[in-house]
């Protein structure tokens, strides 16, 4: 059965005390918007649809790529108000889903669930029983336990306060009913709004089946309207990450202590140490090793790695069998090949690094193709900016550079040069050449050192 899925984000969030719209904050490294867009695309046969209001232009400009039909609520009076302004961009046939910008936890499962019992004469709402169910709305239902209404706290009498079935604002209506029930619709209500809710005592006032799903637990369907709950969803997330990380072969030594920040892909047996944090789209390989304090960004790493701590990496390619770290640095456009090294404080940039190839200490590689099994000496950096334009320096295969070189791009070294250590190297070394640039050694005798006046 198609679906229409209304996504609501035209709310200001004024508890957020931000200059952004609230589903902009971000829950795992992505805009809470975006999660739920995600997750209601995965759902086959659907078009999106998604209401903004305050701030919509950086809502839209920050969604565009999921392609939903935008449809603006500046003045927001309810969530029926919402689904009213969707209402003339609605199929004919199908149904509506509604989800909201705001409960980025919700999964797609649990929508599955809910389409599964989707037909033209059912509307399908998703319920939730807790121990405290101040603030929300009501379920209500008769002698025979088929849900009747649903009344929002502010308008339930004693006894429907009482109710702990709540309604997580999650439904799933046939549009077939749908459109003549939203023009229904009326403020007559203690916030003066108009409620999607009230749909469902007109679904069974017109004989319309309404059926209830749950999802698996609170934090799927809780919303946020502070930093305070958007902290609460985070740490959430993070432990259900934490979880199924283990659960496809990761060890974690401090479950507690990781961040995934979008899609982290591991191999068997690798192991995270404590208070790594992992953005955009990562790929760790089987066997890998990560110590404690990495950031990793946006990279693939290959099978059995060493990856020591304090290192960060960035939009780069990582072979198998490296060695990294401690306190290194691979920024955007690094590759290193299997089996490379790459030691304490050196800092890469755009930098192919060849098989077995190891810089180890206190180094700058940048705008450089190494071949394989270059060893370069502590303090080695390739000078790659002349103030306007960055070069490229070439190293050649069993190049061997001595401690405090300064290689001058552009500039190439030929296989299996040899460059003395302290050396400022501007012209190509040829094949199996010493390479050598520094002054001559003078030493005097009987030196007075300077004194203090």
């Amino acid at each position: 059965m198609s679906q229409d899925i209304v996504i609501l984000a035209a709310g200001k969030g004024s508890r957020m005390k931000s200059a952004f719209s609230k589903v902009l904050h971000k829950v795992g490294g992505i805009a809470m918007v975006r999660r739920v867009l995600a997750t209601a695309n995965t759902l086959p046969e659907s078009k999106l649809h998604l209401v903004v209001g305050y701030q919509g232009e950086q809502v839209e400009a920050n969604c565009q790529d999921f392609s939903a039909n935008v449809v603006w609520q500046n003045d927001p009076r309810g969530t029926g108000d919402a689904l009213r302004r969707v209402a003339p961009f609605l199929q004919e046939n199908g149904a509506t889903l509604t989800l909201y910008g705001d409960v980025p936890l919700i999964r797609a499962s649990t929508l599955q669930k809910m389409s599964a019992l989707s037909n033209p004469e059912t509307l399908v709402l998703l319920t939730i029983s807790l121990d405290n169910p101040t603030g929300y709305g009501r379920i209500v239902r008769d002698e025979q336990g088929h849900v009747t209404a649903i009344v929002e706290q502010k308008d339930a009498t004693e006894p429907q306060l009482a109710i702990k079935e709540v309604n997580t604002g999650i439904l799933l209506a046939p549009n077939k009913h749908l459109q003549g029930w939203l023009a229904e619709l009326t403020n007559n209500n203690a916030q003066g709004e108009y409620y999607l809710t009230d749909v469902i005592a007109m679904a069974a006032r017109d004989g319309v089946k309404i059926v209830t799903v749950n999802p698996e637990n609170e934090a799927e369907v809780a919303g946020v309207n502070d930093r305070v709950q958007l902290a609460a969803l985070e740490r959430e997330l993070q432990s259900q990450q934490a979880i199924t990380l283990m659960q496809n072969g990761a060890t974690l030594l401090d479950p507690s202590r990781i961040d995934v920040r979008g899609e982290l892909l591991t191999g068997n047996d690798v192991v995270i140490d404590v208070n790594c944090v992992f953005e955009g789209k990562v790929t760790l390989g089987s066997g890998v090793e990560i110590g404690p304090n990495c950031h990793l960004k946006n990279c693939t790493v290959g099978d059995n790695t060493i990856i020591k701590s304090n290192t960060l990496i960035e939009e780069s390619d990582v072979g198998q069998y490296c060695d990294i770290g401690p306190f290194a640095r691979l920024r955007p456009g690094t590759k290193l090949s299997n089996k490379a090294k790459i030691g304490n404080f050196v800092e890469t940039k755009k930098a192919i690094i060849g098989e077995g190839s190891k810089v180890n200490h206190l180094s700058y590689i940048g705008d450089t193709k190494m071949g394989a099994n270059v060893n370069v000496g502590a303090g080695t950096i390739t000078c790659n900016y002349d103030g306007v334009n960055k070069h490229l320096t070439q190293v050649a295969d069993n190049v061997f550079i001595g401690s405090n070189s300064s290689l001058v791009a552009p500039v190439q070294v030929a296989e299996g040069a040899t460059i003395a250590a302290g050396s400022t190297i501007t012209k190509q070394v040829g094949e199996k050449q010493l390479a050598f640039a520094r002054a001559r050694q003078t030493n005097k005798d009987n030196w007075s050192k300077p004194v203090k006046k």
